[in-house]
This record gives C-alpha cells, sequence and structure tokens, in this order.
C-alpha cells in the first residue's frame, strides 16, 4: 500500500511540473496588428517637372477643387512623415498664400494642401510690406510657384479694428496700412465695425488694395504676371461655410 501511495505520489508531481513547462493559452504573447492600409495614401510630393506643367489657372483649379474636399470634410489622406522626408532637400509649391494669421483659417485644410505644396505667409489683415513682397518674390521668381492668392476673410478682426480706426501700440502703424482700403469703400450707411455689411465691403476693398499694393511695389512680380508666368488673385474665406469665393 505504501509503495502504491509513493508511486501515485510521484506521477502527481511529475504530472504537475510537465503542466508548468507548458505554455498556457493565455500566456501567449499578442504580436500588435499591423495598421491598416488607407486608400489612396498620398505619400509623394510635387516634383520640379510638375511644377514646371503647371499653369496658373490650373493652380487656381485645384485649389477650388481642394476647398470644395475641405467643406465636405473630404481631406485627402497623407502620410506627414514620409512627405517630410521626401521634401527635405527641395521644394516646388504651386503657389504663395497670404492670409491672416486668424487661428479660424488654416490655410493649408482650406485648399487641401500637403507638405510642400504651397507657401503661406501671415499677417493680421493679410496687407503687404517689404517682407512678404520679398517672400513672394521668392516663391514665385526663385521657387516657380505659378500663383499669387491674396486671401482675407470673413468677420476678420483685424479689418474690424481698422474700421473703428483703434489706436494701440504697435497695432496703430499695422492697421494704417489697412486704412486706405477702408476709407476707399463707397458707402453712406453706417461705416462702423457694428456693421457686418460694411465690414464684408472693407474686407474685399482690403483684399484688392493688397494686389494693387504687390503690383505697384514689385515690379518683379508685375513683369512675371504680364508675361502669363504667374497669376496674382483674390478670394474671401467665408468662416460659416469654410466655402473660398474667388473675386
Amino acid at each position: 500500500m505504501t509503495n502504491t501511495i509513493k508511486m501515485f505520489a510521484t506521477f502527481m508531481l511529475v504530472a504537475l511540473l510537465f503542466s508548468c513547462n507548458q505554455p498556457s493559452p493565455v500566456a501567449k504573447e499578442v504580436l500588435p496588428k499591423e495598421p491598416p492600409k488607407v486608400a489612396g495614401l498620398v505619400e509623394k510630393v510635387l516634383t520640379k517637372a510638375e511644377q514646371d506643367a503647371l499653369t496658373p489657372d490650373m493652380v487656381i483649379q485645384s485649389f477650388k477643387e481642394g476647398n470644395a474636399r475641405f467643406m465636405n470634410n473630404d481631406l485627402t489622406a497623407r502620410d506627414h512623415s514620409a512627405q517630410v522626408r521626401k521634401s527635405t532637400n527641395a521644394q516646388f509649391p504651386k503657389a504663395i498664400v497670404l492670409s491672416c494669421v486668424d487661428s479660424r483659417v488654416p490655410v493649408e485644410d482650406v485648399f487641401d494642401r500637403g507638405i510642400g505644396d504651397i507657401f503661406v505667409a501671415r499677417v493680421a489683415g493679410n496687407f503687404v510690406n517689404e517682407d512678404i513682397l520679398g517672400s513672394m518674390e521668392f516663391a514665385c521668381k526663385v521657387s516657380g510657384s505659378k500663383l499669387i492668392l491674396v486671401m482675407g476673410h470673413e468677420h476678420c478682426g483685424a479689418v474690424k479694428a481698422a474700421v473703428d480706426d483703434v489706436k494701440l501700440g504697435n497695432i496703430t502703424p499695422m492697421l494704417a496700412k489697412i486704412r486706405p482700403a477702408v476709407e476707399a469703400v463707397d458707402y453712406d450707411g453706417d461705416r462702423t465695425s457694428k456693421n457686418a455689411a460694411f465690414v464684408h465691403m472693407a474686407c474685399e476693398s482690403n483684399v484688392k488694395n493688397t494686389i494693387e499694393q504687390i503690383r505697384l511695389q514689385s515690379p518683379i512680380l508685375k513683369e512675371m504676371e504680364e508675361e502669363g508666368a504667374i497669376k496674382i488673385v483674390g478670394a474671401v474665406y467665408d468662416m460659416d461655410t469654410g466655402g473660398v469665393v474667388f473675386l
């Protein structure tokens, strides 16, 4: 009997030790799943050959189509990390956009553009000065961009401040660059920021004045436009819809 008990105990011990050496289903290593492939994922960036093949009108059309996608919440899927790597040594953007600094106007998203697609210059009230004109000349004359787009926007705080002739620190000389556009509006009604209709007219007038100043202050850009190498156009971004209206 004693030997039988000893044999049974030995058997149970061996069985227990054997079971400890077996991998538990719960303890199996779970390998991370590969992320799902995104259909239509864009990794490439614009090349010089592709930039050279563009015309100003083609760029404008691509902006209109991109803005339609933005309004429909159908932005292009892009591998930004790949685009960063592929644009490290060179860039061949289609256009330069002059926009207000307003945080509610995400320029690249508004036109569904990716890394390397556009230059963006921003200043409150989207006016031009020597630095921005130099940036535009670099974008077009040096880097081959085909379009200059001056884009204002509805409910622009800088335009409203210029309408009311606000005086405050460095804002005062900044607004002085917008005031001529406000004064140029032919309107007999309420000429304050409380009048949305007048503010809209001032916004459009400011875009047109900026375009005029580009032509007046940059012989390089004026000549390029006259030769058909570039176009200088204006637009207003609608804060309520996300749409861009070209003037």
